[in-house]
């Protein structure tokens, strides 16, 4: 740890900060039915990308589809429940008082935020940035939206802490060689648990002092 860098704080969105990862299960596992019948849990295979890398990856030249998909996308949001994951916003406003710099770091883009800020106004003031999918060219498992993370800050990745849940998330952490703590809200705590630190059901447990034991 630098101690001349500040501390930092990562957190990936749906399934860290808001507890959404089923609902997107529902969705994508249906669009996975029309489209990739051959992928029985195709709601899983994609989480923790951005919707031009689905895109890329799965309806590659497939203009019209990708149009009513998007359209359906941003209506499911807009309807969709946002509640936050137990503990998060204690445990944000504990890191606040002690000093350490927020980040959300989410493939989700400015659209779907927008309907998570109508909801919930406040989270913009319990964190300093929000770093969206328009920010960086390389999604998770890339580890350019964490490494701009850090920059932000003016920190350095041995001074910050990633929170995520989905595999290509946990993946991206570490290939920033930042310390990562797993929550196993989307995925089991065996399947999660030899790609991170630490695997935590939610924030209700955890605090600053654990966060800072992972710094060494």
């Amino acid at each position: 740890m630098d101690i001349t860098k500040c501390i930092v704080a990562l957190f990936d969105f749906d399934g860290v900060v808001m507890d959404t990862e089923s609902q997107y299960t529902v969705f994508w596992n249906e669009v996975g039915k029309k489209f990739h019948p051959e992928c029985k849990t195709f709601g899983a295979m994609i989480k923790g990308q951005t919707l031009a890398q689905i895109y890329g990856k799965y309806f590659q030249g497939m203009e019209t589809e990708q149009a009513r998909i998007t359209e359906d996308l941003n209506r499911y949001e807009s309807e969709m429940n946002y509640e936050y994951v137990p503990g998060v916003v204690d445990f944000m406003r504990q890191l606040r008082a002690n000093g350490v710099k927020i980040a959300i770091v989410t493939s989700s883009n400015e659209k779907k935020m927008a309907n998570v800020y109508a909801k919930h106004p406040e989270l913009k003031e319990l964190v300093d940035r929000i770093l969206t999918a328009e920010m960086f060219t390389r999604s998770k498992p890339a580890p350019d939206c964490f490494l701009l993370g850090a920059e932000v800050f003016g920190s350095v990745p041995g001074n910050c802490v990633v929170f995520e849940d989905s595999f290509h998330g946990l993946e991206a952490g570490n290939a920033a060689g930042m310390a990562v703590v797993g929550l196993s809200t989307t995925n089991p705590k065996s399947a999660i648990q030899d790609k991170c630190r630490l695997v935590i059901p939610d924030f209700t447990s955890f605090t600053y002092a654990d966060m800072m034991a992972l710094l060494g």
